[in-house]
């Protein structure tokens, strides 16, 4: 069966083959925080939904719900499954339990810490959480929605969080992304951090080594390790092992 799917990869035609999903960056979330209004309810949670599902390397149907009326609270994200820990050396780190992913029934967690600019999810989930505070039970990134003239919460979709994202990106002169590039963009970003491998399938969580088929510009990521003082093992060794005393 391998051996005839590997045939298969390679007799299929070009005008066949999927285009490769080009990544997101800083930069390009950046740009579309130019487009936004954070003080708007949507934008605000559209944002923190960016942020937080790039810099978790998180799947965007993971953060979102497919139909307005398809939330559960058992099933996806909710104001309640936010937790925040540290570590002996002081390093914060956000914590959010999925209730449920594409590969556990049973839920898994996802973590990110804070970051420099104006892509830190930290302070982009502070904002929606003050804009939109949606309650403990209701979807993490629901927003609030003017219904005749009642305020209601309303759970981001899929969709909508696309649709905005697009037309901000249009907004920028710039090319509107698939959702899957987040995810993209995020491993790379972190793979040209000198992030470890390992560490990287940790932080995707996967089973496997599937994500290496995201990579791009390999010769940066590889960059660190192959020079003569390889620069990030240097920096690894001195945080591991610390001077005898």
């Amino acid at each position: 069966m391998d051996t005839m799917l590997r045939a298969a990869e390679k007799l299929t035609p070009p005008t066949s083959r999927r285009k490769q999903r080009r990544p997101y960056t800083p930069d390009y979330m950046g740009a579309l925080r130019r487009q936004l209004n954070l003080e708007e309810p949507l934008d605000a949670a559209v944002y923190a939904c960016l942020t937080t599902c790039f810099y978790a390397s998180g799947r965007l149907g993971e953060f979102t719900v497919r139909r307005l009326d398809g939330f559960d609270s058992t099933k996806s994200v909710t104001r309640k499954h936010l937790s925040y820990d540290q570590d002996r050396n002081g390093l914060n780190v956000t914590v959010l339990h999925l209730p449920q992913t594409k590969t556990s029934i049973d839920g898994e967690d996802v973590f990110w810490a804070k970051q420099n600019g104006v892509t830190d999810p930290d302070a982009a989930l502070a904002n929606h959480l003050q804009v939109n505070n949606p309650p403990d039970d209701h979807h993490l990134f629901a927003y609030r929605y003017q219904r005749g003239i009642k305020m209601e919460h309303r759970a981001l979709t899929k969709t909508k969080f696309l649709e905005r994202v697009a037309k901000a990106a249009r907004a920028a002169k710039l090319d509107p992304l698939q959702g899957h590039g987040i995810r993209i963009g995020s491993t790379l970003e972190y793979l040209l951090r000198g992030v470890p491998f390992d560490v990287m399938r940790v932080q995707g969580r996967w089973a496997s080594d599937a994500f290496l088929r995201y990579l791009r510009k390999h010769a940066l990521i590889m960059a660190p390790y192959i020079q003569a003082v390889p620069i990030v093992n240097e920096a690894f060794i001195r945080y591991t092992m610390p001077p005898v005393r």
